[in-house]
């Protein structure tokens, strides 16, 4: 017997498992991490959420005015369009924890002005027009927050892990956005509005130190041409983008789809009205199971991580809603109809997960954030596009029609990446597709 074979043998199996141990604590080092950051994001998302739900309705109950609704909505929404296409740039060029943190301290800062201000008296004139200018302020800081969080993550996801950590980030938002309004009516009823204001600051300071005392590992920043402006650097992220096929096909599949959920995502509060009754309750209940079937989602993502093929999981998602959808327009009974936005709401999570990590895995890194930026305008860009399409026309055409038709064209757009053979063939692999 060769004894120094097996002592060979002996090490060589001590230094694998030494090496399996070494990965398996990794593996527990990143998934804390993670927890740490998605709970802090999560916090400071809450509160966010809840003062912009707060201003909205303090604005229409003091205004009782369409135009000032408009202002507000508008405040809240371009500038965060426009910025995102500049975040992009900035989140492949710079640290992207301190991005974050910065955009989280400017939105409270601006909170805590504005919140000082109402209880000194200083805004009793011109309160509205502060409010306004404020919302306009914090939709920067969302817009140069999304593309840095977005490219952040797979720095900190565990490796093959990215899937679930998506999965789990949709289901924060969705718990956020089921219990927020929830939260914004009970402050509105028990305080000022300054009170609600202080929140939005307190949970972003909690977001911002949890942040803060997280180790994340660098990125490497992109190379720069000296004196190379930022509208060059946009005009590179998108040539790639246009020049990558894969991500090419993904995202007009994506602005695609956005457009086609209007109808049934955005006019169901008026087809609630015209078919079964003009009653709060019945509106409550609708927003509750769609939010309560996205938190599902949500977490059914984070604890299977989805199929190993991420374009399956898109094809999935997007078959769901398109059925759900489908079966809501001829939906007559109210429980039915409940029924089917829990199921359009479970969906959504495995389209918006497939989709996020799809680019996170798929990216050149050193271009991550520019074409997130075009991922988030893609979405704020189609969503109003089809409102404006399909809003008018719900005065012509029964909104179930639309609904209807947008359901088939969903259906017909899901079964198309599946049979784009190249293109559900690379969604398979973790590794980036070339251009």
């Amino acid at each position: 017997m060769d004894y120094g074979k097996l002592q060979d043998f002996a090490a060589i199996a001590q230094r694998g498992r030494g090496t399996a141990e070494m990965e398996r604590k990794q593996g527990r080092q990143s998934w804390r991490m993670v927890s740490a950051f998605l709970s802090g994001q999560g916090i400071s998302l809450f509160g966010s959420q809840v003062v912009m739900i707060a201003i909205v309705w303090y604005v229409a109950l003091e205004a009782s005015s369409g135009l000032w609704i408009t202002a507000l909505t508008l405040a809240a929404t371009v500038p965060q369009v426009i910025v995102s296409l500049f975040a992009g740039v900035w989140a492949d060029r710079y640290d992207r924890k301190r991005i974050i943190i910065a955009a989280d301290g400017a939105i409270a800062a601006v909170t805590l002005l504005v919140a000082v201000l109402l209880m000194s008296g200083a805004l009793n004139e011109a309160l509205l027009p502060a409010l306004v200018i404020a919302s306009a302020v914090r939709s920067l800081g969302g817009g140069i927050h999304g593309p840095a969080v977005n490219a952040l993550l797979p720095q900190l996801a565990p490796e093959g892990e990215l899937m679930r950590v998506n999965g789990l980030n949709g289901s924060i938002q969705s718990a956020v956005q089921l219990v927020s309004p929830l939260a914004a009516g009970a402050l509105l009823a028990l305080g000022p509005l300054h009170r609600i204001l202080l929140i939005d600051v307190a949970t972003a300071a909690i977001g911002i130190g949890v942040l803060a005392v997280l180790h994340i590992p660098p990125h490497q920043p992109v190379a720069r041409v000296a004196g190379a402006s930022v509208f060059a650097e946009i005009g590179e992220g998108f040539r790639y983008t246009w020049s990558h096929r894969f991500l090419r096909r993904m995202l007009a599949t994506y602005g695609i789809y956005i457009f086609l959920c209007v109808p049934s995502g955005f006019l169901t509060a008026l087809m609630i009205e015209r078919t079964f009754g003009a009653e709060v309750a019945l509106l409550t209940i609708n927003e509750t199971v769609a939010f309560a079937g996205m938190l599902l989602g949500g977490l059914l993502l984070g604890t299977t991580g989805g199929f190993p093929n991420r374009v399956r999981t898109l094809f999935v998602g997007m078959m769901l809603y398109g059925t759900a959808s489908l079966a809501v327009g001829f939906a007559q009974v109210f429980w039915l109809f409940a029924a089917l936005m829990f199921a359009i709401g479970l969906s959504i999570p495995a389209v918006q997960s497939a989709i996020y990590t799809l680019v996170q895995e798929k990216t050149d890194p050193a271009v991550l954030g520019r074409v997130f930026s075009l991922v988030n305008v893609m979405f704020s860009g189609f969503m109003p596009l089809g409102m404006i399409v399909f809003g008018p026309l719900a005065d012509i055409v029964r909104i179930q029609t639309l609904v209807i038709g947008c359901a088939v064209c969903i259906i017909l757009l899901g079964l198309s990446v599946v049979l784009a053979g190249d293109f559900y063939r690379a969604g398979a692999g973790a590794a980036p597709v070339e251009a």
